[in-house]
């Protein structure tokens, strides 16, 4: 069994932005020489999640506005009464919307991998939903198999 890991970098232009990360993995799993397994990709992060998905712009649109009525920015929320919390750093956001969205969503997804690219379907991406940017993502992608 073979194990090879990498780290890759996304920057996100909106406060809630999806982004098509798909080529990025299937860069990674080219480079790990791997041929039948398994991809795992985590977001190092807890106000963005992944998804497996359709890439299609309208839709981009339905989740944001489908998780925003769930969890909207506005609403009050314990977690953004600042001044009652220690230790946060003084550029702090108010983003208890976006946790909670992220912890709906998930931080990961697991792709197989099958003749060295990723087992997807015809309308599937590897998704990188953004609900508190803009701002600088780093996911972890562990490929295992042979």
């Amino acid at each position: 069994m073979l194990s090879y890991y990498k780290e890759i970098e996304v920057a996100t232009a909106e406060s809630f932005a999806v982004s098509d990360v798909t080529e990025e993995v299937c860069s990674v799993v080219k480079d790990s020489g791997i041929l039948e397994g398994m991809v795992t990709v985590t977001s190092l992060h807890t106000t963005c999640a992944l998804s497996v998905n359709e890439n299609e712009e309208r839709l981009f649109e339905d989740i944001q506005n489908f998780y925003l009525r769930i969890a909207p920015a506005g609403n009050s929320y314990k977690h953004n009464d600042l001044h009652l919390r220690v230790n946060i750093p003084p550029d702090e956001p108010e983003n208890a919307h976006s946790h909670l969205i992220a912890m709906m969503l998930g931080n990961s997804e697991v792709v197989a991998v099958h003749t060295g690219e990723l087992a997807l379907g015809r309308y599937q991406s590897i998704l990188l939903l953004e609900m508190d940017g803009p701002r600088e993502r780093k996911l972890a992608v562990q490929v295992i198999g042979a």
